[in-house]
């Protein structure tokens, strides 16, 4: 099929109860309703000079930054499943996941483009599209990230595909990066972890598939569902100049960190101690909120190393920041990443997050 841009992104208004009743047919119907649906949140977007109408996108980047890109696939099965993730938290967490990156990187979004395969039968109903589109939107806007581009396509399985192109813009020559922490630097983290792998523990469980399933707005209590990306928080990290590395928890901290370690040549120390959980993981036994934090994943939160002279706040841009160890020189005998145990025990820590094909 052809590539069909995607209008840019506006609308925070979900859609009206009902609505799913006029149900576009064919792919061109659904790229217009796109664009009725995201006609309002391009409106004053600086870097977006054209979006809908022509075979390309233009975007006019600030002057003095430079282009950061990243993208992210979402797949049904393997990153939602539509019988425990509500249609508007797909969309968010789609949106959400790219964001994150952006983050990490201290970016401020430039514009989104959006790939989406879909089944005939769930085109045909277009309440899922619809619930997707809600939450995808809302991010949008509340992130002023313009949709600028996209394509749409009848998908070859029963399975749902969606493919999230993200850009951003970062001071030339000034983009945090993995790179770059010190022996010495302290490791910090933002807001709390856990929080979302035991969401999805509390979604797999017969009774929440249920319940979960009857709400798809946010709620501040979903961190699995409605995750926080830390845009705010990562510009304002680059802006202060705090960090020496930084990387966003997408695939659980054990796994980031040691991302992070081998990037920088370095070995990390963290405290079990010291580890924010999130409230949710007070239903789990302390091994378990243990394992949601160091190997759960998708808390996309940030991970950062900092200099001994650096003067840290105790929060930023709204978020809390822990200090969670520090940065050690690397070894021969020692392992690159080391956790200390509330007794004071000391064991290598193995990356335990999410690896696809391992």
């Amino acid at each position: 099929m052809p590539s069909s841009p995607v209008s840019p992104i506006a609308s925070t208004k979900p859609s009206p109860t009902g609505e799913s009743a006029r149900v576009p047919n064919g792919e061109l119907a659904w790229i217009e309703r796109i664009r009725q649906r995201a006609a309002i949140t391009a409106r004053g977007a600086g870097a977006l000079r054209l979006g809908i109408g022509d075979d390309c996108a233009i975007l006019s980047p600030p002057r003095g930054h430079e282009i950061v890109v990243t993208t992210d696939m979402s797949l049904e099965g393997r990153h939602f499943r539509r019988d425990w993730h509500p249609a508007a938290a797909v969309g968010h967490r789609a949106l959400a996941r790219g964001l994150s990156d952006l983050a990490a990187m201290g970016a401020r979004p430039l514009a989104a483009f959006l790939s989406l395969a879909i089944p005939r039968a769930v085109a045909a109903e277009a309440t899922w599209v619809e619930g997707f589109l809600d939450g995808l939107l809302a991010l949008a806007a509340a992130t002023k990230t313009p949709l600028a581009g996209g394509d749409t396509a009848e998908a070859a399985c029963s399975d749902i595909t969606i493919d999230i192109v993200l850009l951003g813009a970062t001071p030339t020559g000034r983009a945090l990066r993995r790179a770059g922490a010190q022996p010495g630097d302290r490791l910090f983290v933002t807001g709390a972890l856990g929080g979302s792998a035991a969401e999805l523990a509390t979604l797999s469980a017969p009774a929440a598939k249920r319940d979960t399933a009857k709400s798809s707005k946010h709620n501040g209590d979903h961190p699995h569902l409605f995750p926080q990306p830390r845009l705010a928080a990562g510009q304002s990290i680059l802006r202060r100049r705090l960090a020496t590395a930084c990387i966003d928890l997408s695939d659980g901290l054990s796994t980031d960190l040691a991302h992070l370690c081998a990037a920088s040549n370095v070995a990390a120390e963290i405290e079990a101690a010291r580890l924010p959980l999130h409230p949710l993981t007070r239903t789990q036994s302390p091994e378990a909120a243990l394992h949601s934090a160091l190997h759960g994943g998708e808390d996309y939160e940030l991970l950062f190393t900092a200099p001994p002279s650096a003067s840290v706040p105790r929060a930023i841009a709204g978020v809390p920041l822990t200090c969670i160890g520090e940065i050690r020189r690397a070894g021969r005998n020692r392992p690159i990443m080391t956790i200390i145990a509330r007794d004071g025990t000391r064991s290598p820590l193995e990356p335990g997050g999410w690896e696809h094909l391992r």
